[in-house]
C-alpha cells in the first residue's frame, strides 16, 4: 500500500514537471477562460499543427483531417497545399477551427478521437495534439471517462485551445487597415522567439506580448491571423510537392536554345498582354466620358459630389483607386435605381448618430424630409451586399431606399425601409415586449420568411444565399409581416467554398462548419432553427452554449418509444402558446418540417419552395383542426 502511494506522487511530480508553468496569467491550468463578452462565440480561429510521422498514421492530410476530425480539403485551402499533397516532417499546417465558449466556461473547439491502445489523456494531448490542448482541459470535458483507465474504442472530446476576438481588440492590434481573421493556437518550441514568430504570421513583436505576456517553451499562445496563408506556409505548396523526375543530361547549346526560346515566348506574352490593358484603359476612359456627359454619376449639388465619386475612388485599403477597382459596370445600375445621400444629410437625420436614434448594432433611426428610414453605418465592405441588394425586390425582404460613401472616413452608409416592430427576436425572447404572439401570428411569420428565402434561393440569378438567417435579422412591419434584412454576408453561386467560416452559434449548419461549404441548404438548416424558435419561444443557443437543434433532436428523430407525442410536444413548446389552446397538429407540422430542414445531410432537407408549400397546409388547418391525439410523423433514415 506504502509502495502505491508512493509510485503514485511520484507519478504526480513528474506530470508537474512536464506541466507549462503558470505564469500568473488568468487562464486556469484546465483550459482557456471565456472572455467576459459572450456574444463574440463562436467564431473562426485557427490553430499551427506540425506534421510528425510519430503522431499520424501517414504523412499525408488525409492523416491530419482524421485526427482533427475535418476534410483534407479544409486543411489544404488554409495551409496553401493540394489535396494529395505528400508531407515532410514537422511541415507546419494552418488547421480551421471553430471556436466557441461552453459550459465549462472555457473557450475551445472540440474535436471527438477513438481512444486506441495505449493511449492517455495526457499523451494524446502532448503527443498526437501537440499540446494543442492541456490533458487537465481533456480530464474537465469528459467527466464520464476515467482518465486512468480509458477504454479501447470509446470516443473522447479533446478541446483544443482558442479564444475569440472583441472588435475592440480586432482594431487594436490591426495592421495597414487590414484587420485579423482570427487567432492561430501557437505552441512554443524551443528554437521559438517572439521575434520569430512575428515574422511567420506577419505580425510584430509588441502586439504578441500585449496578447500573450512573456511565455516560455511549449506555452500555447494567440497569433493573430492577417492573410491565408500566411508567411510561414508561402513556401508549402513548392514543399509538399512530390520531387520532379531528375533532368536528363543536355548539352550548353540545348539549353541555351531552350533558355531563349522561353524568353521570346515571355516577350512575346509580355506584348499581348501589355496590347490588352492598353485597350482596356481606353475603353474604360471612353466609357468615363460618356457616363459623365450624360449626368450618370449624379455630379452635382442634387445629389451630392462627394458621396458619388467617393465610389470611384475608394479602394477597401483605404487607398485612392480609379479603374483597378472594376466598378463602372458595377455600379451604373446603383445610382439609377438608388437615390445617393449627401453625408451631411445623414448626420442631420440620424441627430450626428446618436445615442437616441439608435437602433441596434450599427442601425441608427433617420428622418429624412418627414420620412423615417435605418440607416445601416459600416466600413467600406458593402461592394458585396450592394451588388446582391440591386437583383432583389420581393416584399419579404427589407427594401434598400439608397447609400452614401464617404471616401474621406472610409465608411458606407445603407438607407433602408424603416420596419416599425423591430427583430423577431426581441418578441420571441425579451421580457420587455408589450405581449406574446400567438400562434396564426408565429405561422405567418414562418410563413414569410420561408417566401423571403424562396425568392433568393429560386428567382435571382446567379443564386444568392442569405448565410445568416436568425431571428435577430427576421424584420417584422406594423402587421407583424415579416422581411428577412442583414445580406452582409450574402453570397452569390452555388456550392461555393470559404475559409472564413462566419455565423452565429445555434444556426451553423454542420456542413458549413465542417468543409466551409456555402449552399442554399445552409439557409434551409438555419430556418429549421427558427422554426424551432416559434414552437418553443426558446433560443437558438442557450446561455451554456447549447443549441436548440441538438436540444430538440429527441423529439425529432425518435422514431419510437415516446419521442413526438402530443404530450412531449407541449411539454416542450412555449407554454404561452398551451394557454392559448393552440391547434396541435398545426404545431406538429411545423415541427415536422423543422424536422426535414434540420437533417445533417443536405441533401436530405427540402428546398424553400416545398417548405413554403408545406408551411401553407399548416396554415390552412386553422380553419379545420381537432384537438385529437397527434405525433411527430416517424421521419425516414436521417
Amino acid at each position: 500500500m506504502r509502495l502505491a502511494v508512493i509510485r503514485t506522487i511520484l507519478f504526480l511530480s513528474l506530470l508537474l514537471l512536464l506541466l507549462p508553468p503558470n505564469d500568473g496569467q488568468a487562464d486556469p491550468p484546465d483550459g482557456i477562460q471565456c472572455a467576459a463578452d459572450r456574444g463574440i462565440y463562436p467564431c473562426q480561429a485557427y490553430a499551427l499543427y506540425r506534421a510528425d510521422a510519430t503522431s499520424l498514421s501517414q504523412l499525408d492530410l488525409a492523416s491530419a483531417g482524421d485526427l482533427f476530425d475535418m476534410s483534407r480539403l479544409s486543411i489544404a485551402r488554409t495551409s496553401n497545399l493540394t489535396t494529395t499533397a505528400v508531407l515532410q516532417q514537422n511541415q507546419p499546417l494552418l488547421i480551421p477551427l471553430t471556436c466557441s465558449c461552453t459550459n465549462y466556461s472555457r473557450a475551445y473547439a472540440p474535436v471527438p478521437y477513438q481512444i486506441n491502445s495505449g493511449d492517455t489523456f495526457y499523451l494524446v494531448s502532448t503527443k498526437k495534439f501537440e499540446n494543442l490542448t492541456l490533458w487537465p482541459a481533456v480530464v474537465l470535458v469528459n467527466p464520464t471517462l476515467v482518465a486512468t483507465n480509458l477504454t479501447i474504442g470509446v470516443i473522447a472530446t479533446f478541446p483544443i485551445s482558442c479564444q475569440c476576438l472583441n472588435s475592440t481588440t480586432a482594431n487594436s492590434i490591426a495592421i495597414n487597415g487590414r484587420m485579423p481573421l482570427g487567432l492561430v493556437t501557437y505552441v512554443l518550441q524551443l528554437s521559438d522567439t517572439y521575434s520569430s514568430v512575428a515574422a511567420s504570421f506577419g505580425t510584430d513583436v509588441q502586439t504578441l506580448i500585449n496578447l500573450n505576456g512573456n511565455q516560455s517553451a511549449f506555452s500555447t499562445i494567440f497569433v493573430p491571423l492577417y492573410e491565408i496563408p500566411p508567411p510561414l506556409l508561402l513556401s508549402n505548396a513548392s514543399i509538399a510537392t512530390p520531387p520532379s523526375p531528375a533532368p536528363t543530361a543536355e548539352s550548353p547549346s540545348v539549353v541555351v536554345k531552350k533558355r531563349n526560346g522561353v524568353i521570346a515566348g515571355l516577350a512575346i506574352g509580355l506584348g499581348v498582354v501589355g496590347a490588352l490593358w492598353v485597350l482596356q484603359m481606353m475603353l474604360l476612359a471612353w466609357l468615363w466620358r460618356r457616363f459623365v456627359s450624360k449626368g450618370r454619376w449624379g455630379v452635382g449639388e442634387e445629389r451630392g459630389k462627394s458621396s458619388a465619386d467617393g465610389l470611384m475612388t475608394y479602394s477597401r485599403g483605404g487607398e485612392v483607386a480609379s479603374n483597378d477597382d472594376k466598378l463602372i459596370n458595377d455600379i451604373s445600375e446603383w445610382l439609377d435605381k438608388y437615390k445617393v445621400y449627401k453625408v451631411e444629410e445623414l448626420m442631420q437625420a440620424t441627430d450626428d448618430f446618436g445615442q437616441s436614434n439608435h437602433i441596434k448594432g450599427a442601425v441608427y433611426k433617420g428622418i429624412i424630409d418627414g420620412e423615417v428610414f435605418a440607416v445601416k453605418k459600416m466600413k467600406w465592405n458593402a461592394r458585396e451586399e450592394l451588388k446582391i441588394l440591386q437583383k432583389v425586390n420581393h416584399s419579404n425582404l427589407v427594401k434598400l431606399e439608397g447609400f452614401c460613401i464617404d471616401n474621406d472616413a472610409g465608411t458606407c452608409y445603407l438607407i433602408y425601409e424603416f420596419v416599425e416592430n423591430g427583430s423577431l427576436d426581441f418578441w420571441l425572447h425579451d421580457p420587455a415586449a408589450p405581449y406574446k404572439l400567438d400562434w396564426r401570428t408565429r405561422l405567418r411569420i414562418a410563413l414569410d420568411l420561408a417566401n423571403g428565402l424562396q425568392y433568393i434561393h429560386q428567382h435571382t440569378w446567379p443564386r444568392v444565399v442569405h448565410k445568416d438567417i436568425k431571428t435577430s435579422n427576421v424584420l417584422l412591419d406594423a402587421q407583424m409581416r415579416a422581411k428577412v434584412a442583414n445580406f452582409g454576408l450574402a453570397k452569390t453561386g452555388c456550392n461555393a467554398v470559404t475559409t472564413h467560416i462566419v455565423g452565429t452559434q445555434g444556426y451553423i449548419a454542420p456542413e458549413y462548419l465542417a468543409d466551409g461549404v456555402v449552399t442554399a441548404k445552409m439557409d434551409v438548416f438555419a430556418y429549421g432553427v427558427v422554426l424551432l424558435e416559434l414552437v418553443s419561444g426558446k433560443e437558438a443557443s442557450s446561455e451554456r452554449g447549447e443549441s436548440l437543434w441538438a436540444e430538440a433532436e429527441g423529439l425529432l428523430f425518435e422514431k419510437s418509444g415516446g419521442g413526438g407525442s402530443e404530450a412531449s410536444i407541449m411539454a416542450w413548446m412555449d407554454p404561452v402558446l398551451a394557454k392559448q389552446s393552440c391547434p396541435m397538429e398545426s404545431v406538429a407540422t411545423v415541427m415536422n418540417i423543422a424536422r426535414d430542414c434540420l437533417r445533417r445531410d443536405p441533401s436530405k432537407r427540402p428546398t424553400m419552395v416545398e417548405v413554403a408549400y408545406n408551411l401553407s397546409k399548416a396554415d390552412e388547418l386553422f380553419s379545420d383542426y381537432s384537438a385529437d391525439t397527434l405525433s411527430i410523423e416517424s421521419p425516414d433514415s436521417i
